[in-house]
This record gives C-alpha cells, sequence and structure tokens, in this order.
C-alpha cells in the first residue's frame, strides 16, 4: 500500500526579501578573531538555555564556531563559512526548521543580550553596534519561514 506524504504548509517568505545591506565591514578588523568567536560562542550557550535548544546539534560549542565563521565573513574578515562549508545560503539552510516569528524574537534576545556590554567584553566597536544589531533583525526576519497565526497579512 502506498502511501502519500503529508502536505506540508506553504514555505512563508517574508515581505522585503534578503537584507540589502550588512553591517559595517570594519567591525572584523577591529574586533578580531577571538573576540568574535567568544561572543558567538557566549550567544550559544544563551541559546542553549532558550526554547530553541531543541534545533541545535548537540555541540554547541561546535555550532557557535561554524555560526562565528560566517559572521567573520559578513564582519570583514575571511570567508571562512564559505571555505569550510560552501556557499552560505544561510535562508535554505534554515527552511527544514519551523522558524516563525516567536521563534525570531526568542533568537534576537538571546543575541542582543550577549550584545549588552560588547564593547568591553568583545571590543565590538560601539560606533557600530547599532549598525550589527540592524543586521540582525533584518537577517532574522528574512530567516522566518513559517507565518505564525498571530501574523499579520504580509
Amino acid at each position: 500500500m502506498d502511501h502519500e506524504p503529508l502536505p506540508r504548509p506553504p514555505v512563508y517568505i517574508p515581505p522585503g526579501g534578503p537584507p540589502q545591506a550588512g553591517p559595517s565591514r570594519e567591525i572584523y578588523a577591529l574586533m578580531g578573531r577571538e573576540n568574535i568567536y567568544q561572543m558567538v560562542e557566549h550567544f550559544y550557550v544563551e541559546l542553549e538555555k532558550s526554547e530553541l535548544r531543541r534545533w541545535f546539534p548537540e555541540d554547541m560549542r561546535a555550532a557557535s564556531r561554524k555560526n562565528a565563521a560566517f559572521l567573520m565573513g559578513v564582519l570583514g574578515g575571511p570567508s571562512l563559512y564559505a571555505e569550510l562549508y560552501g556557499p552560505p545560503m544561510m535562508r535554505q539552510r534554515h527552511l527544514p526548521f519551523p522558524i516563525d516569528e516567536h521563534a525570531r524574537q526568542v533568537w534576537l534576545s538571546c543575541f542582543k543580550g550577549v550584545l549588552e556590554g560588547a564593547e568591553e567584553k568583545y571590543d565590538f566597536p560601539a560606533e557600530h553596534l547599532a549598525g550589527f544589531i540592524e543586521f540582525l533583525e533584518t537577517f532574522s526576519a528574512w530567516m522566518v519561514n513559517t507565518k505564525s497565526d498571530g501574523d499579520s497579512p504580509g
């Protein structure tokens, strides 16, 4: 007896499309690799405590290193992510996870918490912090792939 796969709800595409601009590419040179690794590792410690934990691999430190490799390129450093894992294609890589607006807000909250005091903790250049947060907001909006019941029509 053949079984038909259950219909999958259509993938939600957020209005506005992918981010058109990234954060300052000077950030990497001002922070350095180790500070970025530390910042992202602290972010993953927060994610590990969140309701999103189930979506991440068991080895959160390794996952944080992969994310840091991506962010280094975004922040003006070497393209480690592409060298190690291929083209980023982040939206496509996140499609297996039902990311709705609530999940996005949890993710953002974890990152924003880590960024409190980032100038001192990670030598994050203060003049670029607001632009980085704006990038995180637009980037995370593009990762949303599941419409929540409370979402307004797009």
